[in-house]
């Protein structure tokens, strides 16, 4: 794996993933917002190893990864014009797990092997078409959701407040709920973004914060645990956030901490709207109960930057996800509708409403 590096003061805009003579190249997120770094990643190990280790993450950039990854093992297993199939389809079953509670991943590694039988061309050919697809798709739910923002808050630039990662970094362009503030303020109608730093990672402060600046979007970042503080205080208007799963009920698995933001909105009567494209859908799970949520290495928690900030020892809870129940959110806006969850805060008995 071959690492490419430039400034982070002004990076050309690129997709987050691309194909580039029988690799794949991606953006590693563990290094910005101070370097601006390419992987080259030729083998599947590598770039599982890029997937748990958050180097990539969201996501859509996560399951298009993994397409990717299907395309790179179906060409590393095919000799004299015979592909190995079984080995690439052991290959796919390591890049569906290596993150278990965003069904995009399981859902774009599986249908690049759907091509596997045409032979390795034809596998990239899918994955490619699933980027493109990506950008298309975020393109339509931003403009979907910034208009629903507008309808929510019509009279005013709109104060939002968001949590962890959704731009253009956590997919292959353009971004979900974080897409959707660019939008708005494209239109003229963001005042002012809270950025949640999102503990322990801090994609928050490390990627939005980053991503807003490129745009030059007004924004300030807010310690996780003074989101429901600013709310109090009338700073926000909007809260928007992005999805790794969600329920055929509306449940909601985002980054840990979108639940009690989705409470503290609730209570102070303002829309909490979830930004995600229709591949995030698992309707095979009536609720969020089913929803397995990663649980990762207590050092995340217990240090930082190298050093240690808690009690030799000390027993950690260091969940990546948490659960939203549906009632809690006022919409989910997808490239293709905007769904309203039956009795969630402010809403009608709607359900869904058609493009």
């Amino acid at each position: 794996m071959r690492r490419d590096s430039e400034t982070a003061a002004s990076p050309r805009p690129r997709p987050s993933l691309a194909w580039d003579e029988g690799c794949v190249l991606a953006v590693d997120q563990r290094a910005l917002p101070h370097d601006y770094r390419l992987l080259r990643l030729e083998t599947v190990d590598q770039l599982v190893d890029t997937i748990t280790s958050l180097a990539v993450r969201g996501a859509p950039a996560i399951g298009l990864a993994g397409a990717l990854g299907v395309a790179l093992s179906a060409h590393r297993h095919t000799s004299d014009g015979r592909t190995d199939e079984a080995s690439v389809k052991a290959d796919a079953a390591r890049l569906s797990a290596a993150r278990p509670t965003a069904v995009n991943l399981a859902w774009a590694v599986r249908r690049a092997v759907g091509r596997l039988a045409d032979g390795p061309q034809a596998v990239l050919a899918e994955a490619m078409t699933m980027l493109e697809e990506d950008a298309a798709v975020n393109r339509a739910a931003v403009v979907r959701a910034a208009d629903l923002v507008q309808s929510l808050v019509p009279d005013r630039p709109v104060r939002i407040l968001t949590h962890c990662n959704t731009g253009r970094l956590a997919t292959a362009a353009v971004g979900t709920a974080l897409g959707a503030i660019i939008e708005l303020h494209g239109r003229g109608r963001v005042a002012e973004v809270l950025v949640d730093e999102t503990r322990p990672l801090l994609q928050g402060a490390r990627l939005t914060a980053w991503e807003l600046g490129e745009a030059g979007v007004p924004h300030r970042l807010c310690v996780d645990s003074a989101a429901a503080a600013a709310m109090a205080r009338g700073m926000v208007d909007c809260v928007l956030v992005g999805a790794d799963r969600i329920a055929a009920n509306g449940d909601v698995a985002n980054k840990i901490g979108t639940y009690g933001l989705a409470v503290a909105a609730a209570r102070h009567g303002l829309p909490f709207v979830v930004v995600a494209p229709e591949s995030s859908w698992d309707r095979e799970l009536a609720d969020g109960s089913g929803i397995v949520v990663e649980e990762r290495d207590p050092g995340e928690v217990t240090g930082f930057a190298g050093a240690s900030v808690a009690p030799a020892g000390a027993a950690v809870f260091n969940p990546a996800f948490d659960v939203t129940p549906a009632d809690l959110v006022t919409a989910i806006v997808s490239e293709a509708r905007v769904f309203r969850p039956q009795g969630s805060p402010g809403t009608s008995d709607l359900r869904e409403v058609p493009a």
